[in-house]
């Protein structure tokens, strides 16, 4: 029962990990998203 235990609280650190990379590629996203757009625009007006 107490290896159960372990995996149960290690799965949970994984989620817990995950969940904050996932905020903060949105993050990263949301505050240069502008920025990516003005560079993918005159990229495609180049060509």
């Amino acid at each position: 029962m107490l290896l159960r235990s372990k995996k149960g609280q290690g799965l949970a650190e994984y989620a817990l990990i995950l969940a904050l990379i996932a905020l903060v590629v949105i993050g990263a996203v949301i505050a240069l998203g502008g920025q990516i757009n003005t560079i993918m625009t005159s990229v495609s007006k180049g060509i």
